[in-house]
């Protein structure tokens, strides 16, 4: 079923989703109060900063994409055009015809606008009202965990090699030459300094002067006159009288700048915007070109399905270790649904893998056999209702079935 937008975040994906963006800022934060204070200097504010910003856009698009969700198909939908129904595929659950490029999840419950997949991390699908809003979280989850990885380890190599390198290469070399030897030398240097002073305030002047003396003579020339200016007043302009300058109110700078031409609404897109059920379109293309491709492609998997017969029953254990021990040891990683099975049904098997299959009950051939057996007067009748419902399909292990060459 669709859930309420709020309680979307009562599951275990958007829980651990925001559990992981608050353990990096937190560290990150931390390591940065220690290595760079942004209080310190201006680089640590601008870098506490960066990262903050890149986290809170984190934060940000994460939760628009899951409280926006993905977008919907009203129930019961059907086209314009009462004609234009052939191109489509009805959807049982929905009670409603598929939109171009909607699919139904059976997670949500719903036909889904342009949906794309179901991530368990925003506990929803991904689709035409939030796809953007779930690019920007990605991409700036990226970057912000690039960021910080590089300042992690950038200050790790700092602080936890060089410098205990350095600490660790200076504290030998003060011990193989001595402690003695050092205050010595040290004490050869005050003495000399101390007497260098004592000399200069004998001779009547402070240390250095004379020096200084000479190289402001060195600058200057030989027979010029300078005016004595104040320090606070120089680099001013001034004008004949000796008064300072006054400079005109500087002219605000107009560019011109061409405006912006708005965009104009093709048609099938309400307001400039897609409504997820009506598609712009090329020349030459028409609105249910991709339906069409769709129910081919359908067409052809049946088609290329395997038929097979149950000999094993299987209850849907998702680890059936007792009865089909080689298949518990190769679960398939994925969270789609166990079929479980009673010996003589036939199935229709569309994917496969070493110890497990996937495949759908086929109802028909199931209508069939109960119609010949006297317990539906009516074989249409019956092959008519198991064509109406959606037929259960899942995940089996191999060894349950066997290929049935009989013609369905």
């Amino acid at each position: 079923m669709v859930s309420i937008p709020l309680k979307r975040l009562c599951h275990w994906g958007p829980i651990s989703a925001l559990g992981i963006i608050k353990l990096i800022t937190w560290a990150m934060v931390h390591l940065l109060g220690m290595w760079w204070p942004p209080h310190a200097s201006f680089g640590g504010t601008l870098n506490a900063s960066l990262f903050l910003i890149l986290a809170s856009a984190t934060l940000y698009y994460f939760l628009q994409s899951l409280l926006e969700g993905p977008g919907f198909v009203p129930l019961g939908w059907k086209p314009e055009n009462e004609a234009d129904t052939k191109y489509l595929q009805f959807c049982t659950i929905c009670n409603g015809y598929k939109a171009p490029r909607s699919h139904h999840c059976k997670k949500c419950g719903r036909c889904v606008m342009k949906m794309d997949h179901h991530c368990p991390w925003i506990n929803c699908c991904v689709g035409h009202k939030n796809h953007w809003y779930f690019t920007k979280f990605l991409f700036f989850a990226v970057v912000g965990c690039f960021y910080a990885s590089v300042v992690s380890s950038y200050y790790k190599f700092i602080e936890h090699f060089i410098l205990r390198s350095c600490r660790s290469a200076c504290t030998s070399r003060l011990t193989r030459r001595g402690r003695r030897g050092t205050a010595a030398r040290a004490g050869r240097g005050a003495r000399a300094a101390v007497a260098g002073r004592a000399a200069a305030g004998a001779a009547g002047r402070r240390p250095g002067a004379g020096r200084r003396a000479r190289r402001g003579r060195a600058l200057l020339l030989p027979g010029a006159q300078y005016p004595a200016q104040p320090h606070h007043d120089r680099g001013v302009d001034r004008d004949e009288g000796g008064e300072p300058a006054r400079r005109g109110r500087r002219r605000a700078l107009h560019v011109p700048v061409r405006p912006r031409a708005r965009r104009q609404p093709r048609p099938g897109d309400a307001g400039g915007r897609c409504d997820g059920l009506h598609w712009p379109l090329r020349p030459g293309c028409r609105q249910y070109d991709l339906t069409r491709e769709q129910i081919e492609q359908k067409a052809e998997k049946r088609l290329r399905a395997v038929p097979v017969k149950v000999v094993r029953g299987y209850s849907g254990a998702w680890v059936p270790l007792l009865r089909f021990p080689a298949a518990s040891l190769h679960v398939p990683c994925t969270d789609e649904a166990r079929l479980a099975l009673a010996v003589g049904q036939r199935l229709r098997v569309t994917r496969h893998r070493r110890h497990w299959l996937f495949g759908e009950l086929n109802l028909t051939a199931e209508a069939g056999e109960v119609g010949e057996a006297g317990e539906i007067g009516k074989v249409g009748e019956a092959g008519e209702a198991g064509e109406a419902q959606r037929a259960p399909r899942g995940w089996f292990p191999r060894a349950a079935v066997e290929r049935s060459y009989k013609d369905d």
